[in-house]
């Protein structure tokens, strides 16, 4: 069954809606957003958040937390904090 966008945003499914003019620019403004992040970072993002939504609930938890673990230990991750420190843009190695 169809449902349409201020539906979808109040069952949580979508995070904010917007008229369909102004779709592209928001769509680009968010690829853009992501694009300025550690690949590896989001790379691993996707691949966690489609690993765990096949366990249960404690391996998911268990599972995720490892994963934030060795996010944190990623050269990226020290990049990243530094570079907000600094208040600096962050140079990403991809490591």
């Amino acid at each position: 069954e169809t449902i349409d966008a201020a539906t979808a945003k109040e069952f949580g499914l979508v995070n904010r809606v917007v008229p369909r003019e102004y779709l592209n620019q928001i769509v680009t403004k968010y690829a853009q957003t992501i694009a300025s992040k550690s690949s590896l970072v989001v790379k691993t993002g996707k691949e966690a958040f489609y690993a765990q939504a096949e366990m249960g609930l404690a391996d998911a938890y268990a599972y995720t937390g490892r994963v934030m673990v060795e996010n944190m230990l990623a050269r990226d991750a020290e990049e990243g904090i530094g570079a907000f420190i600094g208040k600096r843009k962050p140079e990403w190695t991809d490591e």
